[in-house]
């Protein structure tokens, strides 16, 4: 706090712990001193009850929740209003927020990618492995929005397994629990000298469902809903893989379920990407006992999304009136100017992708990406004759000028 003092505590019931037996299941893939280390009891956590928790919140944090809460509805009310709710670059401009918030989840995870690879895989182009990885987190984010008026246990379900349909080699473990042990840390063979040990997979679905009532309350502040939810989800950590961006999204749902946004997603991973080292500290400290760090995060980061998401809304609209104005004298009725809004969420296409989305036939999209060629707003990066690919390059440039801006205030 600016006083110098230590920020009060927001206490919350602690986790508490029981203890099982663990030998390796294959005992034959370690050293012995390996298997004689991870042979024994470990202690694996027991998630307390979220539904009736009561919090003491002092009034310095009260105001900081009440300020970071306001920051992030004029967020989104400026986001409706630069662009008009009937303007057809919303959707588009929506679904690019919903991606860069994705990217900065994933990046969370160390699965960092570019914009045009995401962009370019979303086409099926490209090749790079964490593109589709992340890909995966849209979808999950997708699912998470279209799922937010009711967050029942079967809508977190659904959202793990648009995220893991896409990870190759974990499709199997897609929108299901786990059914095994799970820990955080050293020891590959077992559990024992772990920094956290996960809840054993029995008692997930118990865990599950108190946050599905905990989520259902609507007595309490939304942003401190959203952190203690994320931080319990993350302690139960009820899938195999995946957990961190499956919390993330469901932080996404919570907000569009009560109703704080309505028009985009909200850039909060990358205020949590901007200090890493406080956010998983947050997560400790709430297992320990107190919400207060993880709900300070949270405000911290909402702060951070707040501002950065309406710089990036405000240049992707300056890029949208750059490319209407070359545009200008082309016929009212020309297709290019169906297309040019999608470009904001898409600034990468195919002609394939054009008749998919917008119901071009294939001369009619080609006939639009000559105009945008012509005028200026797109080029073809290609260069072949088949397979081409168009982009809109001040669009890339204001989304890795985005990215680049949270790299310069991380502190990790």
């Amino acid at each position: 706090m600016s006083n110098g003092t230590a920020s009060p505590r927001i206490a919350v019931e602690a986790v508490s712990h029981e203890t099982l037996d663990w030998s390796p299941r294959a005992p034959e893939m370690y050293s012995r001193a390996e298997v004689l280390r991870q042979t024994g009891t470990y202690e694996a956590t027991i998630t307390a009850s979220l539904a009736g928790w009561d919090p003491r919140i002092s009034g310095e944090d009260a105001a900081d929740i009440e300020d970071a809460t306001r920051q992030l509805v004029l967020f989104d009310e400026h986001a409706q209003r630069t662009l008009g709710t009937e303007n057809a670059a919303l959707g588009p401009m929506s679904a690019i927020l919903l991606r860069t918030e994705s990217a900065s989840s994933s990046q969370i995870e160390q699965l960092t990618t570019s914009a045009k690879q995401l962009a370019l895989a979303e086409i099926d182009e490209g090749d790079k492995q964490n593109a589709l990885t992340v890909i995966g987190n849209v979808r999950a984010m997708e699912a998470a929005l279209q799922l937010s008026d009711d967050i029942t246990e079967d809508a977190i379900l659904q959202m793990h397994r648009a995220l893991l349909l896409h990870q190759p080699g974990l499709e199997h473990e897609a929108g299901r629990y786990r059914e095994q042990q799970v820990w955080i840390g050293s020891g590959n063979a077992g559990p024992l000298l772990a920094q956290f040990v996960a809840p054993h997979h029995a008692r997930i679905h118990g865990a599950i469902s108190d946050l599905v009532d905990f989520i259902a309350r609507q007595d309490l502040s939304v942003l401190v809903q959203v952190a203690v939810a994320h931080a319990q989800f993350e302690t139960i950590h009820p899938f195999v893989d995946g957990n961190g961006r499956t919390g993330r999204a469901l932080a996404q749902s919570i907000l569009r379920n009560k109703g704080l946004v309505g028009s985009a997603a909200v850039p909060i991973s990358a205020g949590l990407l901007v200090n890493t080292n406080r956010y998983f500290a947050a997560l400790g400290a709430f297992r320990d006992g107190d919400a207060g760090p993880i709900i300070r995060s949270f405000a911290a980061a909402s702060r951070i999304a707040a501002a950065s998401g309406t710089k990036l809304v405000d240049d992707l609209a300056a890029q949208l009136d750059e490319s209407r104005a070359k545009l200008t004298g082309l016929r009212a009725d020309a297709t290019a100017w169906k297309v040019l809004p999608t470009l904001v969420g898409q600034p990468a296409v195919n002609s394939r992708y054009l008749q998919q989305v917008l119901g071009l036939g294939d001369m009619a999209a080609l006939r639009a990406l000559d105009a945008l060629v012509d005028r200026g707003v797109l080029s073809e990066s290609t260069g072949k004759a088949r397979s081409r690919i168009w982009q809109h390059r001040g669009i890339f440039e204001v989304l890795d000028a985005y990215a680049e801006s949270i790299r310069r205030m991380s502190t990790r």
